[in-house]
């Protein structure tokens, strides 16, 4: 029997090339054989913080090659341990005779597959000629969400905005050998009307990204916000913009979606598409210059089993 093997975050941290890693999601969403339940969501009380820590069971099988599961927590509050917000492990296995292939520490392989698929989206959504972004969020994935977006688009200019200024010099300063000029935005609203993308992905119950401050043209993306009474966008950013999701499953997991569904704001025939209508050609992305368009994403199974099977096959083949 072939021997499991581990990777380490260190590992997929040194092993990601992102234009690489958003063309094997592109094929994995355009694909008709990988299958994905829907995913566990548990919500579970914790005292010691005062604030739910959320459960994710997210399985997905490749029917006669791979399959796999993450179980992930999200602790709101791990900021106070010293600990990123998202723990994780995958597990890979062979689909056909159900044996392990690979364990994976998964807060790398989560962050960097979820910074792949905003940029894949946006590759379809924002302009071509994209030169300038604003990162809301100083989080694992901020930095990861640059350079992804920085894979599919010209981008020149980052400017980085965070509630603590000194998490937002640290990832300009992590990115300061990139192609690109990465400068802290005291607040959001000093550079949002400026920018041609918004990435946004922060634990936020209110709005950072007010419909009032866009431009035609613009893109947003947004990834935080992961719960019912989380929500980063308000209704007028909603209301001007053509929304696409990465997954119709996941629609009232996230308040940016889920709360102005229920206010009236938004129908399920008001979402524009998905990646999977997106990757197939189903859907038509961006139709022009000045319109403005939203991303939500939640996270799906597949993404994980293309991200862990990326992954696995360059460690093979290293």
């Amino acid at each position: 029997m072939e021997e499991t093997v581990q990777l380490s975050d260190h590992f997929i941290n040194n092993n990601t090339n992102f234009s690489e890693l958003i063309t094997a999601l592109k094929h994995g969403f355009s694909s008709e054989d990988i299958l994905v339940p829907q995913r566990h969501h548990h919500d579970f009380p914790n005292p010691e913080t005062g604030a739910d820590t959320t459960l994710l069971l997210m399985p997905a099988w490749h029917s006669g090659k791979e399959a796999g599961v993450k179980i992930a927590t999200v602790s709101p509050e791990n900021d106070r341990y010293d600990l990123p917000a998202i723990q994780a492990i995958y597990i890979l296995l062979n689909a056909v005779t159900g044996t392990m292939k690979a364990t994976m520490q998964a807060k790398s392989l989560t962050a960097k597959r979820t910074a792949a698929t905003s940029a894949l989206a946006s590759s379809f959504l924002s302009k071509r000629d994209s030169s300038s972004l604003l990162m809301i969020g100083t989080g694992a994935l901020s930095a990861n969400l640059i350079l992804a977006h920085a894979a599919v688009r010209p981008i020149k200019k980052v400017f980085v905005w965070g509630r603590n200024i000194e998490k937002a010099r640290a990832i300009c300063d992590e990115l300061k050998d990139e192609n690109f000029d990465c400068q802290v935005s005291e607040t959001i609203s000093e550079k949002i009307s400026e920018v041609d993308i918004i990435s946004c992905a922060t634990l936020s119950k209110t709005p950072l990204v007010l419909g009032k401050y866009l431009k035609t043209g613009q893109h947003i993306d947004l990834v935080g916000a992961y719960k019912k009474d989380m929500r980063e966008a308000d209704d007028e950013v909603i209301l001007k913009a053509s929304v696409f999701v990465d997954t119709f499953d996941g629609l009232y997991e996230s308040g940016d979606i889920a709360i102005p569904m229920n206010n009236g704001i938004l129908t399920k025939k008001d979402i524009s598409g998905n990646l999977f209508s997106l990757c197939s050609g189903k859907t038509k992305g961006r139709t022009d210059q000045n319109e403005i368009t939203v991303f939500k994403s939640v996270g799906h199974a597949l993404e994980d089993l293309v991200a862990a099977s990326y992954y696995f096959n360059k460690f093979k083949n290293e």
